[in-house]
């Protein structure tokens, strides 16, 4: 339908015309925002927050992070490089080598060694989207990152510290039948429940990490800001941002909190009942036995647990940056390398595994 002679003189007033043999008609962003401008069907304040609110998305796109990291000690950087290079190492080959090891030996394919598979690949991930990174700005005088990268690093790292989180939940529960109900363990740790235990995890993980990064978005960010850590942690950033973050903050504080409650309420009626069962058993032998199975989980879940309670829950825990730092270290690089060392030393079945693997592969070599 043609527009009318003096609707079209109007729209050319308001710079609405043909630029270079196109009609600005055809571009809707430019339409839009000169009918805002120009408009006097649209209210002073709405102009006004329209512009404020694409200043501010502007902003936070050409916004640009600078890691911190442990620049402030020079002298370091070397020793410090070569130590999490070793850790990230051993993490790689560690969760991997675990995966490959169950994946290879019938015997490991039952649901207690199925979420192990899975929790070493949660910490493969999670230390790869973290490591590489600090190993960088270890060796290089540009510890930049862009604001993209910035927010996509913070939601992997939220999808894969909640996914553990809950992960450990599970194991424990698994623990709790195999203890509680060995006989019924294999009917009642179905694969499909072990599937569906594992998909809840990972879902609710991604549902938690889009809030959060969601929130996260609403924030404007200036020029260059300085992160006081080595990763785009959710504290550090909204240090910087040019907004107030009081919305992001309680999200966060909420889900957080859920989620260590709701975890460790699982962990720990789980274990009560296991405990119980325990002491009640005639020999022991017996005891032995049970809390042998458990004992390395409950050292995965010590550390980890230990952890994040003291970096977001004890009090003036964040008053030192340099032992917010410490503890990040220690969740987000030490405990994916501790958890395959602790459930191979400790579990005589993957020992096994891994000494036919050894005296199976050894022959060949020796050809």
């Amino acid at each position: 339908m043609p527009i009318p002679d003096k609707t079209r003189d109007r729209y050319k007033v308001m710079g609405i015309h043909k630029e270079n043999g196109e009609n600005t008609l055809n571009k809707p962003h430019i339409f839009f925002h000169l009918i805002l401008t120009n408009s006097s069907y649209v209210s002073k304040d709405y102009q006004i927050s329209y512009f404020v609110n694409r200043n501010q998305e502007n902003q936070s796109a050409e916004a640009t992070f600078i890691l911190l990291g442990f620049s402030e000690y020079p002298d370091l950087q070397v020793p410090l490089f070569t130590v999490f290079l070793t850790i990230y190492t051993v993490t790689v080959v560690g969760n991997l080598g675990m995966i490959l090891i169950i994946r290879i030996n019938p015997k490991l394919h039952t649901p207690m060694y199925f979420f192990l598979s899975h929790l070493s690949f949660v910490d493969f991930c999670y230390s790869s989207i973290v490591t590489p990174k600090l190993l960088e700005n270890l060796v290089v005088e540009d510890r930049t990152i862009s604001f993209t990268g910035c927010i996509i690093q913070f939601f992997l790292a939220c999808i894969f510290v909640v996914t553990e989180t809950f992960m450990l939940a599970v194991m424990a529960y698994d623990r709790f039948v195999a203890v509680c109900n060995p006989l019924l363990y294999m009917v009642a740790m179905s694969p499909e429940l072990c599937f569906l235990l594992v998909a809840a995890s990972y879902s609710w993980s991604i549902v938690c990490s889009l809030t959060f990064t969601y929130f996260l978005l609403t924030l404007s960010f200036c020029g260059t800001n300085v992160i006081n850590n080595f990763v785009c942690e959710h504290a550090a950033i909204v240090a910087v941002s040019c907004s107030d973050p009081y919305i992001s903050q309680k999200i966060i504080l909420v889900s957080a909190t859920f989620n260590e409650i709701s975890s460790l309420m699982i962990i720990l009626t789980s274990y009560a009942f296991i405990f119980n069962t325990v002491m009640k058993m005639p020999s022991t032998g017996g005891r032995h036995k049970a809390f042998s199975t458990c004992a390395s989980h409950l050292t995965a879940i010590s550390i980890f647990h230990g952890t994040i309670l003291f970096l977001y829950c004890v009090p003036n825990s964040k008053g030192s940056w340099l032992m917010v730092k410490v503890a990040s270290v220690f969740y987000t690089v030490v405990i994916p390398m501790l958890n395959p060392l602790i459930y191979s030393l400790r579990n005589k079945d993957v020992k096994e595994a891994v000494t036919r693997l050894i005296n199976t592969k050894l022959p060949c070599y020796k050809l």
